[in-house]
């Protein structure tokens, strides 16, 4: 309750909508939504700038990776294709898209990171929450999701930025969007948004022709939701315009699409938005963590952590590094969904086959 006290107390504050999912974050909750007038505040977006969620079906039934064979040549190849850091090999190594190379990034030491370490990144998955997951709709059709963002390109912009902040009276620091700046960091943003949306985009293609050499399996790109819940944009409600920042947030206009996992052992659910006023149009992003990650490691042992993740593929030599992302770290998607009911509409229910998460 503190946390979210000094959020509202801060200046120039108009509105404060907390989802679902909501849990402790740092200086600001994740599953908080913020909406001022004329005052960013970088930590009311996070340092992943842009994270998000990727879905899209694969023309493959969901039983072809049902055997013990199968199911770990996909698990070696996702280690190869989409690795966790950087890519090590240069031969793995994408080039940057033009969109990110024709937008410049607003200090000289952003730009140098932005070609060494945006281009070693670009089509790396991350580590702790960030997954890629193989999924089963209730018609046997197979799906991939991803959860992956800016890496840390994101997370340098933050740092960046944050130095130039002026302190609120709760002490969070804010930037004035009319000053040069403001400007800086949103355009520095809209970069992070780009790199992130690209990051997924690489990710899915790799895994596409991982499965396409493995089965001969195609991608239905038609059936794409992509979307981004870590943001700031400026956006009309009601009568007013305003920064609306989301920290771990869906975007749910109306009949927008999303998607709401719930964790690397439960169903997930696509979903289409209700476009509700009172949450800034918005809706959950997630679950949620019901605990952190130490509490997770001291209650969840390993045993218990493999009695959950019964009927879903993993790498269980990394068992130990990722009881902290077991089920039971989180809260039910289920209870979620129901508290939400009037932000967002379910569009299609899947479970998860095969889940892979960086080590």
């Amino acid at each position: 309750m503190a946390s979210l006290q000094r959020l509202v107390t801060s200046d120039d504050v108009r509105h404060v909508a907390v989802m679902p999912d909501v849990h402790l974050a740092g200086e600001v909750c994740n599953g908080t939504v913020v909406a001022t007038g004329d005052l960013i505040y970088p930590l009311a977006v996070g340092g992943d700038i842009g994270c998000g969620m990727l879905a899209v079906a694969i023309d493959l039934p969901a039983d072809a990776i049902s055997s013990d064979r199968n199911a770990g040549r996909v698990l070696g190849d996702l280690y190869a294709r989409v690795p966790s850091i950087k890519h090590a090999r240069s031969s793995m190594r994408q080039a940057l898209p033009e969109c990110l190379l024709d937008l410049p990034l607003s200090h000289s030491r952003l730009e140098k990171l932005k070609m060494r370490d945006g281009l070693l990144q670009l089509g790396s998955l991350g580590r702790g929450n960030h997954f890629v997951e193989l999924q089963s709709d209730l018609d046997g059709r197979m799906w991939l999701m991803l959860h992956s963002g800016s890496r840390g390109m994101g997370q340098s912009i933050t740092e960046h930025h944050l130095r130039a902040t002026r302190p609120s009276q709760t002490k969070l620091g804010y930037l004035e969007s009319t000053q040069p700046s403001g400007q800086a960091y949103l355009s520095d943003v809209a970069w992070a948004i780009e790199y992130a949306m690209q990051n997924r985009l690489a990710m899915a293609v790799a895994v596409e022709s991982l499965l396409r050499d493995l089965f001969g399996a195609s991608t239905d790109w038609s059936t794409l939701i992509h979307s981004h819940h870590n943001h700031v944009s400026r956006e009309v409600h009601g009568e007013c315009e305003y920064w609306v920042h989301r920290k771990g947030a869906l975007p749910a206009s109306e009949n927008e699409p999303g998607i709401i996992p719930g964790s690397m052992g439960t169903h997930s659910y696509h979903v289409s938005g209700r476009g509700a006023a009172e949450s800034l149009r918005s809706s959950s992003h997630g679950a949620g963590r019901r605990f952190s990650r130490e509490d997770a490691r001291r209650r969840i042992t390993h045993r218990e952590f493999q009695r959950q993740m019964r009927g879903v593929w993993f790498d269980q030599r990394h068992l130990d590094g990722l009881r902290d992302e077991a089920p039971a770290a989180y809260k039910d998607v289920d209870r979620v969904m129901r508290a939400q009911r009037e932000l967002t509409r379910i569009v299609r229910r899947v479970r998860p086959l095969l889940t892979y998460k960086g080590s």
